[in-house]
């Protein structure tokens, strides 16, 4: 009989372990949603809504032999997983993968995508009537989205308020990388309110077109007819049981060896933005942590507890940052440092991985 590893969330890093090792063991992927969601494209499918269908692609295709339960997970102890339905499921290897929550709408808190498409479709509407756009955030959700507003709606006023002193900070980035960003934004015509708050949070609930007037700190009023929060993320982590708890940091964050097990747990696994890896919360991080962790419980597998395991080491700093499908700036060190729009556009821009992930899912012939 195979062994059974279950994974706990169907995100980038969770559908990456579980296609992985579909061939290798009984691979059962729990996940409430019933349609992946690729959220790198999601302030996309806002400014316009024939993106909506094609960021939701479903599991029936990701896996061949292994199943995808539609479940949350409550309770996870070494040797198996409780969900919601009451149904406990043993596991021989538990693979953690929850991710993080993000403010809409870079990501969405409904599992069910009819109904998140037609969030996005509303808000689209919401937007495209609006006039004046206030964005909280100046990180990278909040410039992406800056540069997707003004890339549909070019006389849109768009103004991002943010208490650092530069974009995207607290991030080991050059500072011609932050100059590259702030000149694009200009000639979009985005205003940038940086070094301040707001003395209180807008009144209409975000995503909701009704006209309103905030103030900063320094004294200055805003006005606007629609706002989006960029910022906040969280993970929510308070599902494990037992001695898996003592991997648990106060920001829910996990403790991982270098080899992505919690620590005294041979046999679970976390990867993602729920790890406590000093490292910049991508995608593409967690796709990195699964192929380490995938190779890992192959060779356990195979060797037993006494194999050698593959250890993960943290990739240069490096970020992509489009401003819509044709501007924005990238930075990769082994690439050479700062990268153009042009650049940008091919990396990450123009399709937004799109492509790549629905051949993942095996959505093209």
């Amino acid at each position: 009989m195979s062994a059974t590893v279950t994974v706990v969330g169907g995100g980038y890093g969770g559908t990456a372990v579980a296609k992985e090792l579909d061939d290798v063991a009984d691979v059962v992927l729990v996940e409430p949603r019933d349609s992946f969601f690729h959220n790198i494209a999601a302030l996309r499918a806002l400014v316009d809504p024939a993106w909506a269908d094609r960021i939701f692609l479903p599991y029936d295709r990701l896996l061949r032999r292994g199943r995808v339960v539609r479940d949350h997970a409550v309770r996870v102890a070494p040797d198996g997983v409780e969900l919601a339905s009451g149904v406990r499921l043993a596991s021989d290897f538990i693979v953690l993968a929850t991710g993080s929550t993000y403010p809409f709408p870079a990501k969405l808190d409904v599992d069910d995508s009819a109904a998140a498409k037609e969030r996005l479709r509303t808000a689209h509407e919401q937007l495209a009537a609006a006039d004046r756009v206030l964005l909280l955030g100046a990180g990278p959700v909040g410039l992406e989205l800056a540069g997707e507003i003004k890339a549909a709606f070019p006389d849109k006023a768009v103004t991002i308020v943010d208490p650092g002193h530069d974009v995207i900070t607290g991030e080991d980035l050059p500072d011609e990388f932050r100059a590259e960003l702030r000149r694009q934004l200009a000639e979009l015509g985005v205003e940038l309110v940086l070094g301040t708050t707001l003395t209180a949070e807008p009144v209409p609930d975000p995503g909701t077109l009704k006209p309103f007037t905030v103030t900063t700190q320094s004294g200055r009023t805003l006005a606007a007819d629609i706002w989006f929060r960029c910022f906040g993320g969280s993970v929510l982590t308070d599902y494990l049981a037992d001695e898996l708890a003592v991997a648990r940091q106060p920001n829910g964050r996990l403790d991982v060896t270098p080899d992505l097990r919690l620590a005294g747990a041979d046999r679970v696994f976390a990867l993602g933005d729920i790890t406590a890896i000093p490292e910049a919360k991508k995608a593409a991080a967690a796709r990195a942590h699964a192929e380490v962790v995938a190779a890992n419980i192959r060779t356990l597998l195979e060797a037993g507890s006494s194999a050698d395991l593959a250890t993960y080491q943290p990739d240069e700093p490096g970020i992509a940052v489009p401003l819509g499908p044709r501007a924005g700036a990238s930075y990769a060190r082994k690439y050479g440092g700062l990268l153009d729009a042009a650049t940008t556009s091919q990396l990450k821009g123009a399709d937004l991985l799109v492509g790549e992930f629905a051949e993942l899912f095996g959505l093209v012939d």
